[in-house]
């Protein structure tokens, strides 16, 4: 029988920096409506793709939660046939947790309520839409670097803005403006990636003047003023007078802020114990130069994302974070941030020999079985099949194999019992995998024969086939919750009740008090 842990002793962990991943097994809609704050959403559908990234050290201690779907008990036992060895199920669920603690709405919480804290402690500098609109009319030299991804760059943007993620900021920034007379402006949709790269330059010391745009093109598109849209100009890597300077600056801050650098013969030491803590070896370089060579071991998470999203990439509270970069710059200013977000982060210098394969920890696989499964081929020839896809809902409204069913993956067991008909059940997703590995499930819940397609959409794309957009909904598509900051058409109502929330955060910390969170202000003479 799978044990339990009270609301109270899961806070004590976090309080007391102790490692515990929680988890939301429920879609991703109702963990944007109502979560604990460090809990992760992973759907009970995804834990066979979702975990072993995030959860990296079989032994470490895993909570799971529901708001009485009756997914825990599934959840937990399919976790514990991954091989870990450490869950527990919440006592009482989300509602009995919010007896004792603050539930938030909206995803990565943590770095959006820590990106307010900076902003009133630090008093970030920044600018209402008209008045940065007005200095961009005046100063053709002002220059407007925006920290979001290149996609979401690319989606919309202000006019006259480059893409520069965040953690690119001071790598880039004096070759964009290598004139201190020059004003920078960084923006992101909303509030926090403008406010964390705006205060990650002020916090370096480059001579430049740096304002954020205050709600980013959420408070610009509130003020009626228009975005450009298909753009592709970025910030240009630095020259090597620029890096120079900025890894002065970087390591200048870095070293008041307390982030510790390490060869690779401690970073041996670190992950050697690893059996008994858990380590997340990051990259933090852009995912382009990434691609072109990294180090054994270290996935890749861009540093500008890493603190908006960290959620995304490290999912046990309390674990132990190695940074790499080639350059000195964004490892160390992604440190600094990761440590007042209250992790243990260690930087590797840059000049380390890279680690071999031995001296690293060895990934999870991710199991995918292979019994159960059907070829493209051999789809054409079932008597009568019924496709059902378990892709998130906008990409199966993108483009689905003709007459194929939207199933939400934690409500599979219940909604295939509704399906009609006689004939094989086939489970399908873009590559394969999530069909593959709720497989069984599916089998459990009804009499017909279940099977997956091997390679998924994809596979039936690469055989020559075409998709179709007509949506047809098994289950409720409440699988993705609808971000109020991105793309180009959201309601105005939206998107203000997006910043209303936002500014309400540090009120929600407060009252919580588990955050562990500690702004480093500059004392540097």
């Amino acid at each position: 029988m799978v044990k339990s842990i009270t609301a109270h002793e899961l806070r004590h962990h976090w309080v007391n920096r102790k490692e515990i991943a929680l988890l939301d097994v429920r879609e991703e809609g109702p963990y944007a409506e109502s979560h604990p704050l460090f809990a992760l959403s992973v759907p009970v559908s995804e834990i066979e793709t979702k975990l072993p990234a995030l959860v990296p050290r079989l032994s470490a201690p895993i909570v799971v939660y529901d708001d009485v779907e009756n997914y825990v008990h599934r959840a937990a036992t399919r976790i514990l046939n991954l091989g870990y060895t450490d869950v527990a199920i919440l006592e009482g669920g989300l509602s009995g947790y919010a007896l004792v603690g603050e539930v938030y709405r909206d995803v990565n919480v943590p770095s959006k309520a820590f990106g307010e804290l900076v902003e009133s402690i630090n008093h970030t500098p920044s600018l209402p839409a008209r008045e940065v609109k007005d200095l961009l009319e005046e100063d053709s030299k002002a220059v407007i670097l925006d920290a979001r991804r290149f996609e979401e760059f690319n989606t919309m943007c202000i006019p006259r803005g480059r893409s520069c993620p965040g953690g690119e900021l001071l790598y880039r920034v004096l070759e964009a403006a290598p004139s201190p007379d020059t004003t920078v402006i960084v923006n992101c949709a909303g509030r926090t990636r403008s406010i964390i790269g705006t205060q990650s330059l002020v916090n370096s010391r480059i001579p430049n003047k740096v304002l954020a745009l205050r709600n980013g093109t959420i408070g610009w598109t509130l003020e009626g003023l228009k975005v450009d849209t298909g753009k592709t100009a970025r910030a240009e890597p630095p020259s090597p007078e620029s890096l120079q300077k900025a890894r002065q600056f970087a390591e200048s801050w870095a070293t008041h802020a307390g982030v510790p650098v390490i060869d690779t013969e401690k970073l041996n030491q670190i992950t050697a114990g690893n059996e008994t803590r858990t380590v997340h070896l990051l990259d933090v370089r852009d995912p382009e130069e990434y691609a072109l060579g990294h180090p054994t071991g270290f996935a890749n998470a861009p540093g500008g994302q890493l603190v908006q999203a960290t959620d995304e990439w490290v999912g046990v509270r309390g674990a132990l974070i190695v940074l790499y970069d080639t350059d000195g710059v964004r490892a160390r200013m992604t440190g600094t941030w990761l440590l007042q977000l209250g992790w243990e982060v260690y930087v590797l210098d840059e000049k380390s020999v890279l680690p071999q394969d031995s001296s690293v920890p060895k990934k999870l696989p991710v199991r995918i079985p292979e019994s159960g499964a059907i070829t493209v081929d051999e789809l054409s020839t079932l008597p009568s099949p019924t496709i059902v896809d378990l892709a998130r809902s906008p990409v199966y409204k993108k483009g689905h194999i003709p007459g194929a069913w939207f199933a939400s993956g934690p409500e599979l067991t219940r909604d295939l019992k509704t399906i009609k008909g006689s004939g094989p059940i086939v489970l399908t997703c873009p590559d394969g995998d999530i069909a593959a590995t709720n497989l069984k499930d599916a089998q459990s819940s009804v009499s017909r024969q279940v099977v997956y397609l091997k390679g998924g959409n994809a596979a039936w794309v690469a055989d020559g086939n075409s998709l179709e957009t007509e949506a047809r909904w098994l289950s409720q598509p409440i699988d993705v919750y609808k971000r109020p900051y991105e793309g180009t058409s959201n309601a105005q109502k939206d998107m203000q009740a997006y910043l209303d929330w936002e500014y309400g955060l540090i009120a929600q910390l407060a009252n919580d008090g588990v955050s562990c969170f500690h702004v480093v202000r500059d004392k540097r003479a």
